[in-house]
């Protein structure tokens, strides 16, 4: 069973217009660049806008007939002037300009298809792409902190009579038009966002007895999606960049929804030979670590020997790199920049302590590795590095970030960090990066139904206020008194998107689709549909579900030898009754079975 796309999306491929099936390269093409042409995963499909949200001018001088623009059009210029909308720039009146919302956060840009206006001279537009709609009417810098960082979304073009124009290469729901030539007539017959996007099927699905979790996991799933261009990016709009860590919860979304697709072990390679050692990838001590340990996952999950053995080279040294980091007192003293996430950054102790336990992770994962790569002693080595770490416990500092990490590794009692971190405050002091770890270490501790309540609430929050993908960073504070990002922030409430963010991410130049923040969807797969991987290449699961208080949930999960579909009924007397399906090669315990 696969799904293309979850329920979600169909306010966006409802609207496409279909997307050409990809082919072999022309043979001109061939002789003409050979190997120098780089072919791209990617397809495109056309987006006609779902509502025009402002004009800058109700008197019916300057746009007349906007409407025809929300039709579905063919992106065919054509010789007529009916049903075509007019902008007229007239003395006295504002400059004609027109707010569009395509319905859904996409990759990609803009088509305008121009009519046969008087005069064959460009026309000039500005364009401003948004992913909320005080972005797109925001001018660069001030106070909202607009940017034009790693993609443009305010610029100027020309548009030719009577053809059409693609601009735009950045991540947007709302696009801003202005017309900026004075004394001018234009026919404009359509605008039209491009979507650029992996063509693969939904492999896996989630749904159950709370619609808010079903378009959660959704959500989270198309952040992901979203981002998996020619590389793994962390954001469509800014950071379109290769962060090892960030990569981690993207790569468990990317297991729990598209399977092994080739998009990450690409990327892994990128950052191996982008970072060669003895440096940190993307200078981050930690973000080594979690290549290390996504390579260990991967294997785990597809079995794929081959590929591990690619690693070897670098692999090793990497390891031993790390074990130097580990002084007398059994402390990890990592260099390069100190880093779990933003949220905790300024808080050394929790710092410290979350490299730790990645430390006790990445020894673990290590000698894994290393047993199945044939270096028996370095595998050894390992695991007597990751039991010294253990005789150092650090202090979480009050975070929740790092007692997470402490309780994943081991470090520290799972049902202790819960009860005296995780579970204080409900979501509270969360972040969308380590909110993943947090759930995670809830459910070593058992607390299936806190870590169901804080998606519910934290990443609930966001859909709340009009998120169609998760975010860079959200805190439940900045929900109080505040406008949605889908409507213009009426008077007397707080911007969600202007008017909060810190660090790097401050007001507009915060990221509104963040792959790191769909740590959820991996995590409903695997805790409330209960599958996880038992034995290396996914020949032997386990299904283990954690309803808390749902009804009933159901749902696929790929493997490398197939889908495997489950659902789980609660009962009356709260017991759960489970069946599945499953591929010949994968056997399926249950279990208490």
């Amino acid at each position: 069973m696969s799904y293309r796309f979850p329920c979600l999306l169909a306010v966006l491929f409802a609207a496409l217009i279909t997307a050409p099936c990809r082919a072999e390269l022309p043979p001109a093409l061939q002789a003409a660049a050979g190997e120098r042409t780089i072919r791209d995963d990617t397809v495109r499909a056309f987006v006609t806008p779902k509502a025009i949200l402002w004009k800058s001018d109700d008197s019916n001088e300057t746009i007349v007939d906007e409407d025809v623009l929300l039709a579905k059009g063919t992106r065919q210029p054509a010789t007529v002037r009916a049903g075509l909308c007019t902008l007229k720039s007239v003395p006295g009146r504002p400059a004609p300009a027109l707010l569009f919302d395509f319905g859904v956060e996409l990759q990609g840009g803009l088509q305008l298809v121009m009519g046969m206006s008087p005069g064959k001279e460009p026309v000039r537009f500005r364009v401003r792409l948004g992913e909320s709609v005080t972005e797109a009417m925001s001018d660069i810098g001030g106070d909202r902190n607009a940017t034009n960082d790693h993609a443009m979304r305010d610029f100027e073009i020309d548009a030719p009579w009577l053809g059409s124009v693609e601009v735009g290469n950045s991540g947007f729901r709302f696009a801003r038009i202005d017309l900026l030539d004075a004394d001018r007539t234009v026919f404009l017959k359509e605008v039209i966002a491009i979507a650029s996007y992996r063509d693969i099927p939904y492999l896996g699905s989630f749904k159950c007895s709370d619609e808010r979790l079903n378009r959660i996991w959704a959500t989270g799933a198309y952040t992901v999606h979203l981002n998996m261009q020619h590389y793994l990016w962390d954001g469509i709009k800014r950071d379109r960049l290769v962060w090892i860590g960030d990569m981690h919860p993207e790569t468990m979304t990317i297991c729990a929804v598209f399977g092994p697709d080739p998009v990450v072990p690409a990327s892994l390679d990128y950052a191996r030979d982008t970072f060669p050692l003895p440096g940190w990838m993307n200078g981050i001590s930690s973000y080594s670590m979690w290549w290390a340990i996504i390579h260990h996952e991967w294997y785990r999950r597809y079995g794929d020997l081959e590929y591990l053995r690619a690693q070897k080279e670098y692999m090793v040294p990497l390891l031993r790199q790390f074990m130097a980091k580990i002084n007398d007192k059994n402390e990890e003293q990592l260099d390069g920049h100190r880093f779990l996430d933003w949220p905790s950054s300024e808080n050394k102790p929790a710092i410290h302590a979350g490299l730790q336990s990645m430390m006790v992770m990445t020894m673990e994962a290590g000698a894994e590795m290393c047993r199945v790569l044939g270096e028996p002693e370095l595998a050894d080595e390992c695991r007597q590095s990751a039991a010294r770490l253990r005789r150092h416990v650090p202090d979480p500092n009050g975070s929740k970030q790092a007692a997470a990490l402490m309780a994943l590794s081991g470090l520290a009692p799972a049902e202790k960090m819960n009860r005296e971190y995780l579970a204080v405050d409900g979501s509270q002091r969360m972040s969308t990066f380590y909110g993943y770890y947090i759930l995670e270490a809830m459910a070593a501790a058992g607390n299936h139904q806190g870590a169901i309540d804080c998606i519910r609430e934290y990443w609930g929050g966001m859909l709340d206020l009009g998120a169609t993908t998760f975010w860079e960073d959200f805190d439940l504070d900045w929900t109080k008194n505040a406008g949605r990002i889908d409507e213009f922030t009426p008077e007397g409430k707080k911007d969600i998107h202007a008017d909060f963010g810190n660090y790097c991410y401050k007001g507009l130049r915060h990221s509104l689709c963040h792959g790191w923040a769909s740590g959820p969807t991996a995590w409903m797969s695997r805790h409330v549909l209960g599958v996880t991987i038992a034995e290396p290449g996914g020949k032997r699961i386990r299904i283990e579900p954690h309803l808390g208080d749902l009804g009933w949930a159901e749902g696929t999960f790929p493997t490398p030898h197939g889908v495997v579909k489950v659902r789980h009924e609660k009962r009356s007397d709260g017991s759960v009754a489970t069946t599945f399906e499953a591929p010949e090669q994968v056997e399926v315990r249950l279990a208490g079975k």
